[in-house]
């Protein structure tokens, strides 16, 4: 099994009505649900971890993950509100309102033991959980509890209107990349918390740190990896009509993790064993993924029958004779 530990919220997306004027659309979204349900959809065995509401909007939410088959065993449920997010669309770019303030996704507890560790591939964290520093501990734990014994994938997310204490987030964020084995970023993201540094130099600090495999994606652009064995890898985005980008990152992260557990990489010896083909194909199966889902509204990852033939078969081919 493939676990997403983290968020699962609406999204209220901005719409028009029938008589023209400005609406609101409710969506189920949330970084680390969407992964769930991306997974899910492309065939893999998911599961989701995390705090959910027993009320009306969290209803929603189970309902639109098991649709999708997640498995949500290991989600708590309660009567907290659920987490709301208004997005606005600026200049091709989502843009958010949280209100968060008490929800059950922020109030989620880990209780050691509770993960079956010896029977999940992946873990991946990460997103506006991780903002508030309780809620973030909890994560720790469970990290802390897996103890290196399953692949721990990590995309913060940032979303810096949500950050009250920068350099005190920052220190969290370092904590959970040194006890990753793959991170990715957004160009957004990087920036936010490195700056205008390298890519390629803290690409380089990050592997030496211990981290096997970093993907920075940049939008339209593509995306770029860092391994230690396979060395530099780009790919760029299939050509795509944009609606938004909402939930396209987590595509893209659901798409990965995916096609690694698909082609034999997803444990974490397998994975330092990479080789550059397999990570090219790994990357262009992440990067249909993403594209599918900035041509729709909201986050709506893909099925496996939406990815064009040839990328599947792709992750089918001979394995790589880096072994």
């Amino acid at each position: 099994m493939l676990l997403s530990c983290g968020d699962a919220l609406i999204d209220f997306l901005s719409v028009k009505s029938f008589d023209g004027r400005d609406a609101l659309l409710p969506v189920v979204g949330g970084s680390c649900l969407n992964v769930a349900i991306g997974l899910a959809r492309l065939g893999a065995p998911a599961g989701f971890v995390g705090g959910m509401s027993t009320d009306l909007f969290g209803h929603m939410i189970a309902e639109h993950a098991e649709a999708s088959g997640v498995d949500l065993r290991y989600c708590q449920r309660s009567a907290r509100p659920t987490t709301l997010a208004f997005v606005r669309t600026v200049e091709g770019e989502a843009r958010y309102a949280f209100y968060d303030e008490g929800s059950a996704a922020r109030h989620w507890s880990y209780r050691p033991g509770s993960l079956p560790f010896a029977d999940i591939d992946a873990i991946h964290i990460g997103s506006t959980t991780l903002v508030d520093a309780a809620a973030s501990a909890e994560t720790l734990r469970l990290v802390e509890d897996a103890g290196g014994s399953t692949t721990l994938s990590f995309d913060p997310n940032c979303r810096p209107n949500l950050v009250g204490d920068k350099a005190g987030y920052a220190r969290r964020m370092e904590e959970f990349a040194a006890r990753a084995d793959i991170l990715r970023l957004s160009e957004d993201d990087f920036g936010f918390l490195y700056g205008d540094s390298d890519h390629a130099a803290k690409a380089a600090a990050l592997l030496g740190a211990g981290i096997r495999l970093f993907v920075l994606s940049r939008g339209a652009l593509g995306a770029q990896a860092w391994h230690a064995r396979a060395g530099v890898v780009e790919v760029t985005a299939p050509q795509a009509a944009i609606v938004d980008t909402v939930g396209a990152g987590d595509s893209f992260q659901a798409g990965l993790l995916f096609a690694l557990r698909r082609i034999g990489r997803i444990s974490r010896s397998a994975l330092a064993r990479l080789a550059a083909d397999e990570l090219g194909r790994a990357m262009r199966f992440a990067a249909a993924c993403a594209a599918i889902t900035c041509g729709r509204p909201g986050a709506d990852p893909p099925r496996l029958a939406e990815i064009g033939a040839a990328t599947i078969a792709a992750l089918s081919a001979a394995p790589s004779a880096a072994d």
